[in-house]
């Protein structure tokens, strides 16, 4: 069950991208997937120049109203944008 469903968010995110991230802030970017207590999946994008809020909600409706999101600083050009998306 939780393998098939981290398959599907996968694909509506790689889906979702296409036509949400315009400026290519999110795609292409170094991405790492965790599985958290079995119950949520956290998406982390790394290196990205910077996120508008539109954009991320952009990534939420994709992923689903339930998922949440954080920016957090990584450099001073950089930030690390993380979804968590209940499975």
């Amino acid at each position: 069950m939780t393998a098939s469903r981290i398959d599907d968010i996968q694909r509506q995110l790689a889906q979702g991208l296409a036509r949400i991230d315009p400026h290519h802030r999110l795609l292409g970017r170094p991405t790492s997937l965790r599985v958290i207590d079995g119950r949520a999946l956290e998406i982390t994008f790394r290196d990205v120049a910077g996120i508008a809020e539109a954009e991320a909600q952009g990534v939420k409706r994709v992923l689903g109203a339930e998922s949440t999101y954080s920016v957090s600083p990584q450099t001073a050009e950089q930030v690390t944008v993380r979804f968590v998306v209940p499975l």
